[in-house]
């Protein structure tokens, strides 16, 4: 006997000594998980089996039973779980008695802040409401006495019990399709940074699912991994009940150090890569429970007609079509072949797997453990057959995906690529991004595969997919990282050393593209004279930018879009130019087009701001145009404070800049004597809602330069009104100056969490140190800006180095103020 239930028996069996007894419980260091859930439970049942005693023998009440229902039948109580109750009695009281019997049950447990849900039924009452009611049906599932007549309640659950597998054809289906509702509304688990543990698909909703459709006796889930993955969950919750000390089931970014502290972990990464495991195994073990339900089911709705097709009691043999050698299709699935000996055929999983996912049909579960448990390790380097199936398998598109997540859940992937157990279920910080590492290469894989015509090679695009973010989870850049794994893993795998140094270039440098194309100014022949340098030929430039689109298309929504596709299209063009030997033209000054000549020549007349906005368009393969953005022009006598002054205006109206070019126009006055212009030609998008008025943002824009609107001051405003949710602490703004980046400009780059008004501040700053913008790229992802802006003295020349040095350390000092 512990401690604990000593002191409890010593104790008032009334609120009072529960609650203290609880608490205890629930401060104990040393018990947590499956003992501390179950011993809470017991508490919680001595406690109302005796309020139960007293409440009958008060309320003169027979043929009755308090029955725990749901999670608290199944014992799995959290520090802030509800209490799910149903009060059994046989009808033979009277109704004024039953009702006094429950309110000196339900009242004590409200009284001490406890969540409650109740009902009070008759047998017969309760078989009716649970065919009524699916929800009620599955938790009358988990029904366990807690107090009263035993024989009542064993009644009910062989009633319920029966009349489940009765129902199994008509009843699992619903559940499966509730399954899929409440996956729809709350997204995988896995891939989430802020999970609901419970609702989510792969969270303890769907363990429970499980356990529903093996009491059917139509199916049964597979059972390795899953207790341990539904104690993982359970843990998290517990930690989480703790942490908050609320009933939530959402892991929310502020508390997520705290529970792996609580967990024993070391960080909040730590924790959601062990909840990403559970929920992947729930996921899985999902996935192939419901198929084999479905294929039952075909099966039992076919069987009745074959046979009296048959005109006998036979049973037909299902029917095995070849898809590779040593592997057939039978029942929907992918199986292996009779004769199959995959003890003696390494390559046997590639080829299964290809054939599968070629096929578009799911891999069967005993084919996968089969695999893993027989197939003995490949040879280094591969043969070329293992190469050739593994391109064949990342090339399939998106039934890819399944296939990969079967080889993966029984330890194939790992086997064949040792690498890959560091990116596994590693979380992705950065909201952009939709998936976890592991699944964002596969993705990003599956994106390729759609532009395979587009290269030479695509075998060595699809492998470059699958490996450009393989250097995460390792120190320092992840691109360097990557090359050096990129390297063995493609030597590993029977790649020459050509095409080795191919993918190892692909790996290291697939950023290149999009970060030069979004913040580097492309008419300047250093930038494309560098990109040029870098990738050293055109197939390597061709693959580079199929790489680019589908690591863009597998981030996320925010990530792509026509205008990025555009500008890389742009700087694709021109370095492939300078490799076929065209050397890339010093820029000469654009002349002004008619539309912006027009409104220089209109500001100089009246001296003032004129403005005009034009959507623009691009063809998108729906029936409507995909926005690309609006093209704001300005014209202005040329003036200091213009950039800060016009970026705040536009942070006012909630207009996101997306990029910006400055210069100064010459144009004859009336007296003849030249004067100087400023032309912006910025484009913008609108945060939400419709375009402003040109006329409106002239007017501020007015305001802005001659000091009666305080820009700064209206800014913190909006932003006090509209305080940040919390979250992950962004990291600190950082300014670098780019080497080498123009030979006409020093390019600072500045790399901040993007806020309304952050142009505004970073104008300001460069304008305050008498610096001359020529142009800003600006790009956008998520909560991260990253900024470029091309910058001169007063005299039009590239900054010293020590002055560029000091300008971005005072830039950045002003953005972390």
């Amino acid at each position: 006997m512990t401690s604990l239930e000593t002191t409890t028996e010593a104790e008032d069996s009334g609120p009072s000594g529960y609650a203290a007894a609880r608490l205890r419980l629930l401060n104990e260091k040393g018990r947590s998980g499956p003992p501390r859930r179950a011993a809470l439970a017991k508490l919680t049942d001595d406690w109302l089996s005796a309020l139960f005693a007293t409440a009958t023998l008060e309320a003169g009440v027979r043929g009755a039973a308090l029955v725990a229902v749901g999670g608290y039948g199944r014992g799995e109580l959290s520090p802030r779980s509800d209490l799910d109750l149903l009060l059994l009695h046989d009808g033979g009281a009277d109704a004024g008695a039953i009702a006094t019997l429950a309110d000196r049950i339900w009242y004590p447990v409200w009284d001490l802040g406890l969540a409650l849900d109740h009902s009070v039924r008759t047998p017969g009452e309760a078989r009716k409401v649970a065919g009524d009611d699916l929800k009620v049906q599955l938790g009358l599932l988990d029904a366990r006495p807690v107090a009263g007549d035993l024989g009542l309640v064993a009644g009910l659950r062989t009633t319920v019990l029966a009349d489940w597998r009765n129902q199994a054809p008509k009843r699992l289906p619903e559940l499966d399709e509730l399954c899929r509702e409440r996956a729809e509304r709350q997204g995988e688990l896995q891939f989430l940074l802020e999970p609901d543990l419970k609702e989510a698909r792969g969270g303890l909703r769907d363990a429970t699912a499980l356990r529903a459709v093996a009491a059917s006796w139509l199916a049964d889930a597979p059972r390795e991994g899953l207790a341990e993955a539904r104690r993982i969950l359970l843990d998290a919750r517990d930690a989480l009940h703790l942490v908050t000390g609320r009933a939530t089931d959402r892991l929310a970014l502020q508390e997520q150090d705290q529970v792996a502290t609580e967990l024993g972990l070391l960080d909040a990464d730590a924790l959601l890569r062990q909840v990403y495991e559970a929920a992947r195994t729930v996921s899985y073990a999902t996935d192939v429970t419901w198929r084999e339900v479905h294929r039952v089911l075909r099966a039992r709705s076919v069987r009745p007609r074959l046979r009296a097709m048959l005109g006998g009691g036979r049973t037909p043999q299902p029917e095995r079509s070849p898809l590779a050698e040593g592997v057939v299709e039978q029942d929907g699935e992918v199986v292996l072949a009779r004769a199959a000996k995959p003890e003696r055929d390494p390559v046997l999983p590639l080829r299964a797997a290809a054939a599968a996912a070629q096929s578009g049909l799911p891999i069967s579960l005993h084919a996968v453990r089969r695999l893993a448990a027989t197939t003995r390790p490949l040879p280094v380097p591969w043969p070329a057959e293992a190469r050739e199936e593994l391109v064949t398998l990342l090339g399939a598109g998106e039934s890819t995906v399944g296939v990969w997540e079967a080889l993966e859940a029984e330890g194939l992937i790992t086997r064949l690529l040792p690498d890959w157990e560091r990116v596994r279920c590693r979380p992705q910080r950065n909201p952009v991004h939709t998936w976890t590492v592991d699944r964002h290469l596969v993705e990003a894989a599956v994106k390729a595969s759609s532009l395979t015509r587009r290269v030479g090679r695509p075998d060595l695009l699809l492998i470059a997919a699958l490996l450009h973010d393989i250097g995460k989870g390792w120190p320092g850049d992840h691109s360097v990282a990557g090359e050096t794994i990129a390297k063995d893993v493609a030597a590993r795998i029977g790649f020459d050393r050509a095409d080795v140094a191919v993918i190892a270039t692909l790996v290291r440098h697939h950023l290149l593209l999009i970060e030069t194309a979004t913040r580097r100014d492309l008419d300047d022949p250093a930038t494309v004279a560098s990109v040029a340098a870098i990738v050293g030929s055109a197939g390597t430039l061709e693959l580079l930018h199929a790489l680019t689109e589908a690591d863009a298309l597998a981030t996320g929504p925010a990530a792509w879009s026509s205008w990025r596709g555009s500008l890389v299209a742009d700087l694709v063009k021109r370095v492939a130019a300078v490799l076929a030997g065209d050397a890339p033209a010093e820029p000469e000054p654009a002349a002004p087009s008619a539309e912006q000549e027009r409104l220089a020549i209109e500001a100089l007349r009246t001296g003032e701001p004129v403005l005009a906005l034009h959507a623009q368009a691009e063809p998108s393969a729906g029936d409507e145009p995909e926005p690309v953005g609006v093209e704001l022009l300005i014209a202005l006598p040329d003036q200091p404070g213009v950039l800060p002054a016009a970026a705040g205006v536009l942070a006012l109206h909630r207009l996101t800049v997306r990029a910006a070019d400055l210069r100064s126009i010459e144009l004859p006055s009336e007296l003849g004597e030249p004067s100087g212009v400023l032309l912006l030609s910025w484009r913008v998008a609108a945060e939400y809602g419709s375009l402003p008025q040109a006329a409106r943002l002239r007017a501020d824009l007015v305001r802005a330069l001659d000091g009666s609107l305080d820009i700064p001051a209206r800014l913190a405003e909006r932003e006090a009104a509209y305080p940040r949710r919390r979250g992950v602490k962004a990291p600190p703004p950082r300014v670098t100056v780019a080497p080498a980046g123009s030979r006409l400009a020093t390019v600072i780059e500045v790399r901040a969490q993007d806020a309304p008004g952050l142009l505004h501040r970073i104008g300001r700053a460069l304008d305050e140190s008498a610096l001359r913008v020529r142009s800003a790229h600006v790009s956008t992802l998520g909560a991260n800006a990253v900024d470029a802006f091309y910058v001169t003295g007063a005299e039009g020349a590239p900054l010293p180095p020590e002055q560029a040095s000091q300008t971005a350390r005072a830039l950045e000092a002003m953005l972390r103020a």
